[in-house]
């Protein structure tokens, strides 16, 4: 189980990571995603940039199978 505990804790530090190695390419603010403001509410739905992850992972993970 400590083992388990580990990997997950590692997982989420990496995750986190390319979170901030993302926000500081622009991902989370590109064009296609939306947001809507108004005086004590914000919705953030983002189309594009779960789009391109999606995208992305797909293709390292179709090129980690092929190998």
């Amino acid at each position: 189980m400590a083992k388990v505990l580990i990997l997950i804790g590692l997982a989420l530090v990496v995750v986190g990571l390319i979170w901030m190695a993302g926000e500081r390419l622009g991902l989370g603010r590109l064009p296609g995603d939306i947001v809507i403001e108004r005086e004590n509410f914000r919705l953030y739905i983002p189309l594009m940039t779960s789009l391109l992850v999606s995208v992305v992972l797909s293709l390292v993970l179709w090129l980690f199978s092929r190998w």
